[in-house]
């Protein structure tokens, strides 16, 4: 065979082989985006966050995740984690207050890198090029969940169960959703109405969440949380009202948004520091 033959073949296996991840220094930044279509991680200069001690009514959750988080970046066993429930309570806004907390403990401890919803099939090319990576980091996945006909979920399933090559020890993977297993109801109905097997077309797809080590549930608030909530940001940025007044005020917001979350507190918050002329820094 000429050299001819055998350079137009291993030309021909270049082209067919994946192509490898080139990740940024993980040194340059605290956060990264994941873009798959170029294979790069982009360095985040200023992370969108809200402080930890802000975040109210979810006591129990900060709590636990601060722990799991911060056993992980001293390289202590720590679970993945799956927070569900309702919309705007703080689900997301933990996992970034948590990172920053850990980080401001011990600087430079963790990378946080986000992954979005629609790219997570390519979660076990990001693992594998995480792979040759020192610095412990934390993978999120906002508003994570799966319709039907969505395969993706095999991708992420064989990620937390470890695979041949397993979950690389200092990457850990969080995950946010409105749903407690991912899927709609029915979704998981319709598997149970329509297989052959039943319990096992369903178990297939409700164990994905059972992957999850650490599970947190966040619950709609109630008007003392909510209270709570926008006293706590009043008091933080100095917004010159008094208490009766802003709680008026409040009712009032939380009537008209039809919800008492914590997105909606803020968005509230900054509704009556526009009215009052401050500016919200920090």
């Amino acid at each position: 065979m000429n050299e001819n033959l055998w350079r137009r073949i291993a030309e021909a296996l270049e082209r067919l082989a994946p192509p490898v991840a080139t990740l940024a220094d993980l040194s340059v930044a605290d956060a990264f985006v994941w873009h798959p279509e170029r294979l790069t991680l982009s360095p985040v200069a200023r992370i969108a966050r809200v402080d930890i001690g802000l975040l109210r009514g979810i006591d129990m959750q900060k709590d636990t995740l601060l722990e799991n988080t911060r056993r992980f970046a001293a390289g202590l066993p720590a679970n993945n984690a799956m927070l569900w429930g309702a919309r705007g309570m703080g689900k997301s806004s933990l996992v970034k207050a948590v990172h920053a907390e850990v980080n401001q403990q011990s600087p430079g401890a963790l990378a946080l890198i986000e992954i979005h919803r629609e790219d997570i099939r390519t979660l076990p090319a990001l693992l594998n090029a995480l792979r040759a990576q020192s610095r412990r980091c934390v993978v999120l996945c906002d508003d994570l969940s799966f319709e039907r006909e969505d395969a993706d979920y095999k991708a992420l399933k064989s990620v937390l169960d470890g695979g041949i090559e397993g979950r690389p020890p200092h990457v850990l993977f969080y995950a946010t959703s409105n749903r407690r297993h991912l899927m709609p109801r029915d979704m998981i109905e319709n598997e149970r109405a329509t297989a052959i097997n039943p319990a096992e077309a369903v178990e297939e797809k409700v164990s994905l969440s059972d992957r999850f080590g650490l599970w947190l549930g966040f619950h709609n608030g109630s008007q003392d949380l909510f209270f709570a909530m926008v006293e706590g940001y009043a008091e933080a940025y100095g917004l010159p009202i008094d208490r009766p007044a802003l709680r008026a005020l409040a009712v009032e917001f939380s009537v008209t948004r039809g919800a008492r979350s914590g997105r909606v507190a803020w968005q509230f918050i900054q509704d009556v520091a526009g009215r009052l002329g401050v500016r919200l820094t920090g």
